[in-house]
């Protein structure tokens, strides 16, 4: 008997088919890949799984876990079964977690509702938890609470509490994408190590195809709501029976052919060579922060961590520089004070030849239509009360004049149309759409004022490899015809070197290594890019391992 056993699933929300007709099994010990572009029903297949679909969604067909029929379970029962026998791994970690609770309470909580575990005993068990995903005890305590932890952070923690009581099969959708490929590393292994100690089914939903061939044993392929194909990872991967799957490999793979992006199109000028604008768009000196740690008392000081350690870099206009390294290095941090969201200890920024730090707001504002940012939790980045058209047109308030009602409308309907979404999308609302969705919503609304400067904190790390690749030539095309500088954060060396002009490698707040892209990612001389450029997963090499 199977652990899980999906049989001709459907699921439909009005009358839109959700889930076609999905079969699927997952045995005692297996590792099954599912992968799939964005809105393919991927976690909506998760979700009915665990019988947390949304609010007017019908379900029919046949989920059996380990021979009892999900679909007819009461609440109670299902109660029952999610965090102990099937845990789950959300793909967004902010939302999953409770803000107002620390990680402690929260990684705790399931252990003492299953288990009847005492307080002190549940705390342990949550301790060592988040010891065994990458949070020491020592810098992070279990009274933190997620708002003072990076996304990576909070990502390992949603681990934690979905792995706490060793469940029979566990459910992880995206459970790498917000993590740093040294983590990633760890962190797969870990799960794999879950998988064989207590025979645990998982089922690993994931847009990177070579983090699912290293790790699957079987990979099943999603499209509009069907399961395509299924077999051997590395079979199915190379063989590319589907028209599907082989669009899918060229894409996890793809490069934009204009990627140097120094010089603009024949005929063009970009607007910084025309204004006169000196070539040092960004000009960071000798930053420092601190974030405050344990108030003073009468028997200890008062205590700081510092996020970034004198750091300083320059970019110039129409370039692209890519900043990569570990989650909690930084990253996230430099780039809110780069945008004048935080104030430094210490240290200089300048934008546009104006210096920043030391600002008041309304002395900013005059500069915030130039600069934008596309933030790393696209659902967390917009006010869920409010329309697509109004969120993506929120920064046009920033131009002078600003634009009539209708214009703002074909400005919306453009940006929209250029990462990939209709127009129509602009009357739903933000949970209307898949995570991979909400990022390229998210992008939309930074492109749309045109900006000089545009902040990418891990812009597609959720989004699938067929988005990825539109959305890194639409990242090209706008900084080749316009000359948009970025400074695109991320964990993925791919995307980095598919993007940048140069890179920074940062390791505990400062630059460890910095230079052109190519240069950096094939000859690393420092250690932290050495282990950056090493646990970087590659799909044409885990094919072959596999085939050996």
């Amino acid at each position: 008997m199977s652990l899980l056993s999906i049989n001709g699933l459907r699921v439909s929300i009005g009358a839109a088919d959700i889930l076609k007709k999905v079969d699927l099994t997952v045995e005692p010990g297996e590792v099954v890949g599912l992968v799939g572009e964005s809105g393919s029903g991927k976690s909506m297949t998760a979700l009915s799984i665990m019988r947390l679909l949304p609010h007017g969604a019908r379900a029919s067909g046949s989920v059996l876990f380990e021979g009892k029929e999900l679909l007819a379970a009461s609440e109670t029962e299902m109660c029952r079964l999610r965090g102990d026998d099937i845990g789950m791994v959300f793909q967004e970690p902010m939302t999953a977690l409770n803000p107002v609770k620390t990680i402690g309470e929260q990684v705790a909580e399931g252990v003492r509702w299953h288990t009847g575990a005492g307080r002190s005993e549940a705390e342990d068990r949550a301790r060592k938890m988040l010891d065994r995903v990458g949070l020491p005890a020592a810098r992070f305590p279990l009274s933190r609470y997620p708002h003072q932890l990076s996304g990576g952070q909070r990502q390992r923690v949603v681990i934690a509490i979905a792995c706490a009581l060793k469940p029979k099969l566990l459910i992880a959708d995206e459970p790498t994408t917000a993590l740093d490929v040294v983590l990633q590393a760890q962190i797969l292994d870990l799960l794999r190590e879950l998988s064989a100690e207590n025979r645990m089914g998982l089922l690993l939903i994931s847009h990177d195809l070579a983090v699912v061939t290293e790790m699957s044993t079987r990979i099943a392929v999603m499209h509009s709501g069907e399961v395509l194909e299924t077999g051997e990872p590395a079979r199915v991967l190379s063989e590319q029976r589907h028209p599907y799957t082989r669009q899918l490999a060229l894409a996890s793979v793809y490069v934009p052919e204009g990627r140097r992006l120094s010089s603009p199109l024949e005929g063009e000028v970009p607007p910084e060579a025309a204004e006169g604008v000196a070539s040092a768009l960004l000009s960071v000196e000798n930053l420092t922060h601190d974030y405050p740690g344990q108030r003073a008392s009468l028997f200890s000081k008062a205590s700081s961590f510092r996020a970034l350690d004198d750091v300083s870099f320059n970019l110039e206009a129409g370039r692209s520089l890519g900043l990569v390294g570990r989650s909690g290095c930084g990253k996230s941090t430099l780039a809110r004070l780069v945008l004048a969201l935080d104030t430094p200890t210490s240290g200089t920024i300048r934008f546009m030849g104006e210096t920043v730090t030391g600002r008041k707001e309304a002395e900013l504002r005059p500069l915030r239509r130039n600069m934008q940012i596309v933030f790393q939790d696209p659902y967390g980045s917009f006010d869920p009360r409010h329309r697509v058209e109004r969120l993506v047109s929120e920064p046009l308030a920033l131009l002078d004049p600003v634009p009539s009602h209708e214009k703002r409308r074909e400005l919306v309907a453009e940006a929209l149309h250029q990462v990939g979404m209709k127009p129509d999308d602009m009357r739903k609302y933000p949970h209307e759409f898949s995570g991979g969705q909400r990022q390229r919503l998210s992008i939309a609304r930074a492109i749309i004022t045109r900006p000089k400067l545009v902040v990418a904190d891990e812009a597609v790390s959720s989004l699938d490899v067929s988005i990825r690749a539109q959305i890194l030539d639409l990242f090209a095309d706008l900084n080749r015809r316009l000359g948009i500088a970025y400074l695109f954060i991320t964990h993925d060396l791919t995307v980095a070197r598919a993007i940048t002009d140069e890179v920074l490698v940062m390791h505990e707040g400062r630059i460890a290594e910095q230079g052109p892209t190519a240069a950096v990612l094939d000859n690393p001389q420092s250690q932290a890019a050495r282990e950056l450029v090493a646990a970087a997963p590659d799909l044409r090499k885990a094919i072959a391992r596999r085939l050996q």
